[in-house]
């Protein structure tokens, strides 16, 4: 009963994972096209953690989501039309990039049924998120982490520093003052 049940939610998940891919080229807007992407690979992240592969799945749901927000912030601030107003398409060279799709799907499906899988050998690990940390990095697992925790540092630490104005510097102790004094000249206070 367990097994129909993840294999229906695996089932739906890929299905949905394969859909906001679709919508990441259909959509006009940047910032639409990146929570599309990002839907997707949530699914995917989904679709992992209920295959048992729970390091493995949170790290990429983690990951996508950081990295989707912060693509979302750059793509609104430097791309010419990130609401999507006016028409553009996310597509480049229609017809060759449809061939060399379905080349690569050919030559994938064609390696899944061609190639000759092995036989199990052996039982599964009792610990398979250690094995799978320690086949990735070897001996350096503590020293990933950390660095992973020093770089989540420095990019909250990078946001927090990237501008010396706070909201107390327009309006000073009292958010509800009628003028503001401004320090930087120009803007909606002046």
């Amino acid at each position: 009963m367990l097994n129909d049940v993840i294999f229906w939610v695996l089932a739906l998940l890929a299905l949905l994972a394969v859909a906001s891919g679709v919508m990441v080229f259909r959509f006009e807007s940047m910032a639409r096209a990146t929570y599309a992407l990002l839907t997707s690979l949530l699914c995917v992240g989904g679709e992992v953690l209920l295959l048992g592969l729970d390091y493995l799945g949170v790290v990429i749901v983690l990951m996508m989501t950081i990295e989707m927000a912060i693509m979302a912030v750059f793509m609104v601030m430097y791309m010419m039309n990130p609401a999507g107003l006016m028409p553009m398409t996310m597509v480049h060279n229609k017809q060759g990039a449809a061939a060399i799709c379905a080349v690569v799907f050919a030559v994938l499906a064609a390696g899944i049924l061609l190639a000759p899988w092995p036989s199990r050998r052996g039982r599964p690990s009792d610990d398979p998120t250690l094995d799978l940390g320690l086949s990735l990095m070897g001996p350096q697992m503590l020293t990933m982490m950390t660095l992973g925790l020093a770089l989540f540092a420095t990019i909250v630490a990078t946001v927090v520093l990237a501008t010396r104005r706070g909201r107390y510097d327009r309006f000073g102790d009292d958010l509800k003052a009628r003028r503001a004094d401004d320090p930087v000249q120009g803007g909606r206070g002046r």
